[in-house]
């Protein structure tokens, strides 16, 4: 739970933009690549890079729609004690539709997470990694997503400065 209210911290400081000291002081951020943040967490040990997105459009039967979402982040995260190398999630700040699946297209492929509540998550360790490497070679994600209520969404998030920040994340958890 410790690590669950550490990256809720970190969320809301990307989200309201926080200075660079006051994410660092209240968040455990240990560095900044580009366009992506690497954090940490020592009990129990975990590292994670995260990025919000540089674009969202939102829309309701097809057309653009004002909709309030909570924080839009998503995660890699590496727990060596759980033997996690790379786990992806993604939250878009609302409920998903109950049974749908997030799509999100890297130059061109695309890929699946499945849903649960505000988060979703590829469906193995072997999907995570092939999404990590597709990741690392990419140069935007963009994440497609339905709510609760209907709303169809739209995030795009930079791949600049991710493999350093997935590099950095992984050495401070070895």
């Amino acid at each position: 739970m410790t690590s669950f209210l550490v990256r809720a911290a970190c969320a809301a400081a990307l989200a309201l933009g926080a200075s660079a000291s006051f994410a660092q002081e209240t968040t455990n951020r240990v560095a900044v690549k580009t366009d992506w943040s690497v954090f940490t967490e020592q009990n129990p040990k975990e590292c994670w890079g995260v990025s919000k997105p540089k674009e969202s459009v939102n829309t309701r039967d097809g057309k653009p729609a004002s909709v309030r979402r909570g924080d839009i982040l998503l995660f890699v995260t590496f727990r060596p004690g759980a033997g996690a190398k790379g786990e992806i999630s993604f939250t878009g700040g609302y409920p998903f539709a109950k049974g749908s699946t997030v799509k999100i297209n890297i130059d061109g492929t695309s890929y699946d997470l499945f849903t649960d509540g505000e988060w979703a998550w590829p469906g193995s360790a072997d999907a995570d990694a092939a999404l990590l490497t597709a990741m690392k070679r990419g140069t935007n994600a963009t994440l497609t997503a339905q709510s609760g209520r209907g709303t169809q969404t739209q995030d795009t998030f930079s791949l600049r400065g991710f493999t350093a920040a997935m590099e950095e994340a992984e050495a401070r958890c070895k």
